[in-house]
């Protein structure tokens, strides 16, 4: 998964929902997405506001 950083707003919604713990935010207030424990399952994108998020 990976995060467009020019169209994230930095909301949290998809930290929340990512059942791995795989997101946190960058210093420029953006998702980052740590790809070694990343299991691609989809739910931040599904339910990133903006979509942001892409496989």
């Amino acid at each position: 998964m990976e995060v467009n950083k020019e169209t994230c707003i930095g909301c949290g919604t998809c930290v929340g929902s990512c059942p791995v713990n795989a997101i946190s935010f960058g210093a420029d207030g953006k998702a980052v997405i740590d790809q070694g424990t990343c299991i691609h399952c989809g739910t931040c994108a599904g339910v990133c506001p903006v979509n942001a998020i892409s496989e």
